[in-house]
């Protein structure tokens, strides 16, 4: 098939805006692949349920058998063992599940943490 002359540049005029749309829009426009909303869609929901499952792990901590003490022992743990500590103690670990949601014990230390 032979393309007439004065269609050539339209045809090239379109391609060439087409592969500057796509940058600026992946760039500055805020596209992004299914993969990346997918992915950035999981971690605001473990977020979420992280938030939501804290207080919890919190409540059962402050509702177990010598809380002060414990408490006192949580804040003399290094921080970076707090999560372990709380997850050791099974307060992180929710009715029905067997092993705690990742994150939810650190998020409640750090909550028990800022009390007094």
């Amino acid at each position: 098939m032979k393309v007439p002359a004065e269609l050539k540049p339209a045809l090239w005029g379109a391609a060439g805006g087409a592969v500057a749309l796509a940058i600026v829009g992946f760039t500055w426009g805020g596209w992004v692949t299914g993969s990346k909303a997918e992915l950035t869609a999981n971690k605001r929901a473990d977020m979420a349920v992280v938030a939501a499952l804290a207080p919890i792990c919190a409540a059962n901590f402050r509702d177990g058998m010598d809380a002060a003490a414990k408490l006192a022992e949580l804040k003399e743990t290094k921080s970076w063992e707090q999560g372990s500590f709380v997850e050791e103690g099974g307060w992180a670990t929710m009715p029905g599940t067997e092993k705690p949601f990742s994150g939810v014990a650190k998020a409640c230390a750090q909550i028990l943490g800022e009390q007094t």
